[in-house]
Order: C-alpha cells, then structure tokens, then sequence
C-alpha cells in the first residue's frame, strides 16, 4: 500500500513536471509568434508605404526636389509641392504641445503631489474620459464652437485656421501627456522627496528643484507622444483648419496639413494615376516622421535608464 502511495506520488510529480514544461513552451510559442507577428506587420506596412511612395519619383517622374520645397499644389496643372502641408503639420503639432506640454504636466503635478484623494479620484476618471472621446467629437465641437468664436473675433478671418487646428489638437494630446506625466511623477522613489523636506526645502521647491528634473526624460516622452498622435491626426484638424494650399502668414488664417489633403482627396485620385502616388507619398513622409518620433522616445527612455 505504502509502496503504490509513493509511486502515485511519484507518478503525479513527473505529470506536473511534464505539464508544467509543456505550458511553459506553449506560452513561449505563443508570445513569440505575436511578436513575429507585430515584427511582420511593420515590416510589411513600412515596404508598402516605401513601394507605393517611390513611385511618384521613380515610375511618374516626379521631382522629389520640387515636391519637398515648392509651395504649389494643384494636381490639375502639375503643380507637386506639398511644403505648405509639411509645414502646417509641423505648425499644428508644435504648437499644440506648447499648449498641451504645460497643461498636462502641471495637471499631473496637481494629482500627485498637490491634491487630496477624493481631487485624484475625481481628475483621474475625467482624464480617461478625454482619452475616450472620438476626434470627430472633437473636430465638430471646433467647427460649431471654435470657429465661429475666431471668425468673430478677428475680423480678418474667417474662422476656418491654423489656430483652430492647433487649439482642437491640444485639447485632443492633452489627456495623453496628462496621464503619462502623472505616472511618471507617481513612480519617483518617496526618499526623493522625503530627503527635500528633511533639508528644509518647501513643497514648491521639492516639485520644482528635485521631482520636476527626476521625471524630467519621462515627461519629455509624455510630450512627444502626444506631438505624434497631433501629427498624425486627420478628420478633427480636417474640419477646422480650412483646407488651403498656401502657407499661412498668421495663425488666424487656413492652412492645411499632410493628413488633411490626404484624407480630402485619396478617395478623388485612380489607383496608380501619377495623383495617386502622390498621396502614397505623402503617407510616406508621415511614416518617416512617426518613425523619427519613436527614436526621439526611445533617445529619451535610454537617457531615463541612465
């Protein structure tokens, strides 16, 4: 009896044993293959985009030259460059982190280190309800709002401008470096600030002189996220920003960006027409440029690691 108790448990310690390498290698398979997956799928969207980008100036013959820094667009009369919508992505995305960089980590400062419990508790679902909010909710709140406000109170405008644009998308990025921020200030270590007070340092000066340039990477990070996503940000800038294909000389007047024109006239162009590939391209150089956001970031996150 004894002797078939002990080889039972015997028996149930190698079943364990087999069951739990067997998991182990499923799990390992599992994880492997999403990440060949997600390895696959940038590595096959980035060959696409670059394919069908190329094609204007290596199939169609158009100057990439002239495309990067003519300030003429009409595809009617030949006419390729798209610096007026480069330069107003870079305008809208630029400017709307001036205006969401101070916001959001000043509103992250407030919830960790200022406000009582019940102001977090109360803060932190009213920022994730922002992240949820569509951005055609916040593009048609702009045009029945924003835009009427600006065309009255300039009178030379009409409403439809840059700093519509830039106004929405800060709106829009500000839940993104909000809730980074906060994280970033709530994951210091406590003897940082335990050590400023033990100094004699006020809680202003602690926030300002020790956690402020502790979580500084971090929060740099928070703000360039949110400039990606304003970058990349199509219908809600479409609806507000006017649409034209001039460089604006103010920020009360139209202008246009990259995703705008593209989302206005992709669905207008034929499939492998010389307009068509014009559009790739233009996706291309957004794909470049989210690409030169993501090495900012991760410039940022090895500096935070040292």
């Amino acid at each position: 009896m004894e002797k078939r108790l002990q080889q039972s448990a015997k028996e149930r310690l190698i079943y364990s044993r087999e069951n739990r390498r067997s998991d182990e290698v499923r799990g390992r398979i599992l994880v492997t293959a999403a990440a060949l997956i997600m390895i696959a799928a940038t590595v096959a969207i980035t060959i696409f985009l670059g394919v069908k980008g190329l094609q204007s100036f290596l199939v169609n013959g158009v100057s990439p030259i002239e495309f990067l820094t003519s300030t003429k667009w009409s595809l009617g009369d030949d006419h390729y460059g798209v610096l007026p919508f480069i330069f107003g992505s870079f305008a809208v995305t630029f400017l709307s982190a001036i205006i969401a960089g101070p916001l959001g980590i000043g509103a992250a400062i407030f919830m960790t280190e200022i406000a009582p419990s019940w102001g977090k508790k109360i803060l932190q679902p009213v920022v994730e309800l922002l992240v949820g909010i569509p951005s055609v909710v916040y593009g048609f709140i702009g045009l029945t709002v924003l835009v009427p406000f600006i065309g009255n109170t300039f009178p030379n405008s009409n409403g439809y401008s840059l700093l519509a644009g830039f106004i929405v998308l800060s709106v829009m990025i500000l839940p993104t470096v909000t809730s980074i921020a906060a994280d970033a200030m709530s994951s210091l270590p406590k003897s940082l600030k335990e050590g400023s007070y033990a100094l004699g340092a006020t809680r202003w000066q602690t926030i300002r002189k020790v956690l402020l340039p502790a979580a500084a990477p971090t929060l740099m990070t928070a703000i360039v996220l949110g400039m990606a996503r304003a970058f990349g940000e199509a219908l809600a800038v479409q609806m507000v920003i006017g649409n034209v294909t001039s460089i604006p000389k103010s920020p009360t007047e139209p202008s246009a960006t990259l995703t705008s024109i593209l989302t206005q006239n992709i669905g207008n162009t034929v499939s492998g027409s010389v307009d068509n590939s014009l559009m790739w391209s233009m996706g291309l150089i957004l794909l470049i440029m989210s690409f030169i956001f993501i090495a900012f970031i991760r410039f940022l996150s090895a500096r935070r690691k040292i």
